[in-house]
């Protein structure tokens, strides 16, 4: 009489627990994405020597022919909410240690005493800071 173990069996690996902490990390990361809303119509920014990039928390839409656009609402009700944002924002951090930005994304076309015309509107809106975004000019 054999009284001997029997032969064990080679474990089988389980996938599940990696399958699971992929799929948690898929959702964090979808969770976690800051989704840029969409541009409410297209803009060709003008060129610059400098290569910067404007980096605001809040962008306003300028147009060719001076249509103001932020998210999905144009001229004055885009003014409204971009005002009301910048509000919502400054209630919850604190905006007199790092002041929210408005980042202007102006079609190259717009011509700039339109847009000279346009920036007194844009000074009750209380960024303290205003920057233009600009495409690197080709080099020749």
């Amino acid at each position: 009489m054999d009284f001997s173990p029997p032969p064990r069996r080679p474990a089988q690996e389980n996938l599940l627990p990696m399958i699971n902490v992929v799929f948690l990390l898929l959702i964090f990361f979808l969770i976690s994405a800051r989704l840029t809303p969409p541009e409410p119509f297209a803009v060709t920014p003008p060129q610059a020597q400098a290569e910067a990039e404007a980096q605001g928390e809040f962008t306003l839409f300028i147009g060719a022919d001076g249509q103001l656009g932020y998210r999905d609402l144009l001229d004055d009700p885009a003014l409204a909410a971009i005002k009301a944002a910048r509000s919502d924002h400054c209630a919850r951090t604190d905006c007199a240690a790092s002041p929210p930005r408005l980042t202007l994304r102006a079609d190259a076309a717009l011509p700039a005493a339109r847009l000279a015309q346009i920036l007194p509107r844009l000074s009750p809106l209380g960024f303290a800071q205003i920057e233009l975004v600009a495409q690197p000019m080709a080099n020749p």
